[in-house]
């Protein structure tokens, strides 16, 4: 249970400091991480609204949808669903904290044992943690900070495989090379495409392909909008020179993340 604060955070609940801001309509304060602003608090101070007025389902107060015959659906701001967590804001924050959590409890359970060679080390990691970390990360709209929050962890799983420390100096390059792996960013992005490559070959009217093209209308949020999934893979497959076409021919595409 959280404990009780004088000034809770109108997202988070927990207690807010020096460094927060007042929404404008529901005069509660929020701390500057859950608020999502870049830059400076002051410039926004007069029009800032919390992430719970700017949508309007949680803006309401209501804590649950009844959908009939006595049944009620309690309102959360994320939850899991088949292993990944969604959050009611489509960030992809609470995904990736929940995937490194299972990953770090996948190498606890396995890569401790100091017998093993580092090659073996590699591929097990390989398989049975790093999967473990992705797991769903096809779909993710993920931010530079995501990126390095998995480059991160996975370094420190990967210096603790080596034996060796952070003082040590060692070239992240190096020591992936004595594991056979490659950047978690490289296959993040090849699982991405190789994914996208597969919505982009079924029928047009199959329900995934119509979600992946399909276009909210309305006016988006003051500020840079988020991106979607379907913006992040148009850049991948720019990075690796191809282009939607190039789905068609499947032996083609997946050559092509293979060198990549």
């Amino acid at each position: 249970m959280q404990k009780a604060v004088r000034w809770p955070c109108g997202v988070c609940g927990r207690g807010v400091g020096s460094n927060s801001i007042q929404c404008t309509s529901c005069q509660k304060w929020v701390h500057r991480k859950c608020s999502g602003i870049k830059g400076s608090m002051y410039k926004v101070m007069k029009t800032f609204l919390c992430r719970g007025c700017m949508i309007p389902v949680t803006g309401t107060g209501c804590t649950g949808v009844d959908i009939g015959a006595n049944a009620n659906l309690e309102l959360v701001d994320k939850f899991c669903y088949l292993g990944d967590m969604l959050s009611v804001d489509g960030d992809t924050d609470a995904s990736v904290e929940n995937r490194i959590r299972i990953g770090w409890n996948k190498f606890n359970k396995l890569l401790t044992n100091k017998d093993i060679s580092l090659k073996l080390r590699g591929s097990l990691y390989s398989g049975y943690v790093r999967s473990s970390m992705l797991h769903g990360s096809e779909t993710w709209p993920v931010r530079k900070e995501n990126e390095v929050t998995l480059q991160q962890v996975e370094m420190r799983v990967v210096r603790c495989m080596c034996g060796v420390k952070l003082q040590d100096r060692i070239p992240s390059k190096v020591l992936r090379e004595r594991l056979g792996l490659d950047d978690i960013i490289s296959v993040l992005l090849r699982n991405r495409l190789r994914w996208y490559g597969h919505v982009l070959r079924k029928e047009d009217n199959d329900w995934v392909k119509e979600c992946m093209e399909f276009e909210v209308e309305g006016a988006r949020p003051r500020s840079r909008p988020k991106k979607i999934c379907r913006e992040i893979v148009e850049k991948d497959y720019q990075v690796c020179g191809l282009n939607r076409e190039d789905a068609v021919d499947r032996s083609r595409w997946m050559k092509q993340l293979r060198d990549d």
